[in-house]
């Protein structure tokens, strides 16, 4: 039996589905998405999943999972999705009759990926022939969510359970305050949220059992010595991949070049790791400058206590900045326009410091992907810019283990996903 995986992406619902002990195929079309599938061991067809034919899976599909592109809907892009809406509702209501009007209605779109939301009920008309599949899984940006209720009233209609609603990540232990549009449905249980297992604020033992864990930190998920609450929504721009390279080459360390190099050390606040780049910035922190071009650079322990770190979710004017202790905004990537930075400035501790404050410093496509819970050792395939747009477009795997395993009969452990490696 076969779990079919539309717009498979880098692997989000495959690597869950890998930690609960079950294989899928993955229908994808970017080629450096499939490349990333391909070093992670997952079984990936490259195709365009609107072109795809359905005929292979009949009889065959236990498990149907879809994440239509987001770029259509989200806020890190024009929106055109929303306009298309009334399309896009016409489209699923045809397919689930099995008429296709794809082409005709495809002509009034004002962005062609909006089509792509109603693709998987093409392969659940097929399916649902075959009295297939038994299980159904989506997630979508949040204003998806009123054509996921006109999914559920099909699917009712052939005798699911089904479940719609808004979840937000952080609350199944993701270090990110990513919000989603969410489908459930089965043929042979009551469809429901998963229980959360965080909540923002740590809630006590009851008799009813032990409360829900705090959200998870960007510090305490990046293993950078605090413990506290979570971080940004990671949504791609841009085009195929993620668009254009978002960073600018050159020399430069981030956070977690330390703890790569083992040289990094648990401080009560995090560490940063400074750049090398010259006289300019060593003199200012008084870091020698005869170390060798392979030594570690110089680092801020001796005035961790200085800086208060954030992470600021664009350039823009209304860019969200949170503390590493707290949730971050949404972090978009695509564009020079999207770069999410480290920023710092004096703690509460040293409000009247007057050294210098801080270069800000680009998140890196390693911290990003552990914030979005992949390991930190998953094998991204591309430049930075493929990289980052993999990670936004992907839904994070804690997430999508809290929603799958139910329909598969797996109990979730909670040390099943290590955030920082």
């Amino acid at each position: 039996m076969i779990v079919l995986d539309l717009f498979a992406g880098p692997g989000g619902w495959s690597h869950a589905l890998a930690i609960l002990g079950v294989r899928d195929i993955g229908l994808e079309w970017d080629a450096w998405a499939c490349k990333t599938r391909a070093a992670a061991g997952q079984l990936t067809v490259r195709t365009d999943v609107a072109m795809y034919p359905v005929w292979p899976f009949l009889g065959k599909t236990t498990g149907l999972i879809a994440s239509p592109p987001c770029q259509a809907w989200s806020m890190a892009g024009k929106r055109l999705g929303l306009l298309d809406q009334p399309l896009v509702h016409q489209a699923v209501a045809d397919l689930a009759t099995g008429r296709d009007t794809r082409a005709q209605l495809l002509t009034s779109c004002q962005d062609e990926r909006s089509l792509l939301a109603a693709e998987p009920m093409r392969y659940l008309h097929a399916l649902n022939q075959h009295g297939q599949p038994e299980w159904i899984a989506m997630e979508e940006v949040p204003d998806v969510l009123p054509l996921w209720r006109q999914y559920a009233a099909i699917l009712r209609s052939w005798g699911f359970s089904v479940w719609t609603g808004i979840l937000n990540a952080a609350d199944y232990g993701v270090p990110q305050t990513r919000r989603r549009a969410i489908l459930l449905a089965s043929r042979t249980r009551t469809a429901e949220p998963p229980p959360p297992t965080h909540a923002k604020t740590a809630e006590p033992e009851s008799l009813f059992g032990p409360g829900r864990a705090q959200w998870v930190s960007m510090a305490e998920a990046l293993g950078w010595g605090a413990t506290d609450r979570p971080v940004p929504t990671v949504c791609a721009g841009g085009g195929p991949g993620g668009g254009p390279e978002p960073f600018p080459s050159g020399s430069r360390k981030a956070l977690s070049d330390a703890r790569d190099r083992g040289t990094w050390k648990p401080q009560s606040d995090v560490v940063l790791q400074s750049r090398r780049e010259g006289a300019g910035w060593t003199a200012r922190h008084g870091a020698r400058e005869d170390r060798p071009a392979h030594a570690p650079a110089p680092t801020f322990t001796g005035e961790a206590h200085r800086w208060a770190w954030s992470l600021r979710s664009n350039n823009q004017a209304n860019a969200t900045v949170r503390s590493v202790q707290e949730p971050a905004g949404t972090l978009f990537f695509g564009h020079r326009a999207n770069e999410c930075v480290w920023i710092a400035e004096p703690a509460p501790s040293n409000p009247t410091d007057q050294q210098p404050v801080p270069e800000s410093i680009r998140i890196t496509a390693n911290e990003a992907g552990v914030l979005q819970t992949f390991p930190a050792d998953y094998p991204w395939a591309g430049n930075k810019g493929q990289v980052f747009g993999q990670i936004g477009n992907a839904v994070p795997p804690r997430l999508a283990a809290h929603l799958l395993a139910p329909h598969l009969g797996k109990a979730l452990h909670p040390d099943d996903f290590t955030l920082a490696a």
